[in-house]
């Protein structure tokens, strides 16, 4: 029986409120920052395989911008928000007020870079403040280390450096957009969330299941 069979739909539903509320607390902050509305929403929420997270983000040969921390507590783990770099062109360009943005310059502005990396920390500060509300287990956030590389080098040292082997991430889609903003003006990025081996049961047992991972 895989992995996925034993998470039923109400489980996915909860991690989705997870998402949610989390979403909701980044897009406040997002707001205050920025002096603009912004408006955050989790259009899905479930559980892959380490395969399928690297073709989520587009490849393992695929470009993309990530801020990595490491999560440490009650459940030990690792969080990556991943955007395409495409994506994060965009973002960068909702954050800086600067529309001429690119990564394809020959001299990258810093302070957008900085822009990301702060705002790649609040975003997934938010996410874990709201499974550890939901969960009430002690998950605290290390410094967020921010990486432009291709997908596999980026998600792979990430864990290679940990001399952790996760088989399953828990992914958080996010479309993230002013409030005035179309629909598919979104910026949309991923967060994968991948516990610890032991942390699985941890953190599923904190909301109701077991499991056998």
């Amino acid at each position: 029986m895989s992995f996925h069979i034993k998470i039923s739909d109400m489980h996915i539903d909860i991690l989705k409120e997870v998402g949610n509320i989390g979403a909701g607390h980044a897009a406040t902050a997002l707001s205050t920052l920025l002096n603009k509305k912004i408006d955050m929403k989790v259009p899905n929420v479930r559980v892959v395989s380490f395969d399928e997270m690297m073709e989520m983000a587009g490849g393992a040969e695929s470009v993309i911008a990530s801020v990595f921390l490491r999560i440490e507590g009650d459940a030990p783990g690792s969080m990556f928000f991943v955007l395409p770099l495409q994506q994060a062109e965009k973002f960068i360009r909702l954050l800086i007020d600067d529309q001429t943005f690119s990564f394809l310059d020959s001299e990258v502005n810093e302070l957008a870079l900085s822009a990301l990396q702060e705002m790649g920390n609040i975003l997934s500060g938010s996410y874990l403040s709201s499974l550890s509300d939901f969960t009430q287990l002690n998950l605290m956030p290390s410094v967020p280390a921010l990486s432009i590389d291709m997908a596999g080098a980026v998600i792979s040292s990430g864990l290679l450096e940990l001399s952790q082997v996760s088989d399953y991430a828990i992914v958080i889609d996010t479309a993230l957009n002013e409030d005035e903003g179309q629909a598919d003006e979104s910026v949309k990025g991923h967060f994968f969330l991948l516990p610890d081996p032991e942390s699985f049961n941890t953190i599923f047992k904190a909301l109701g299941v077991l499991v056998d991972v």
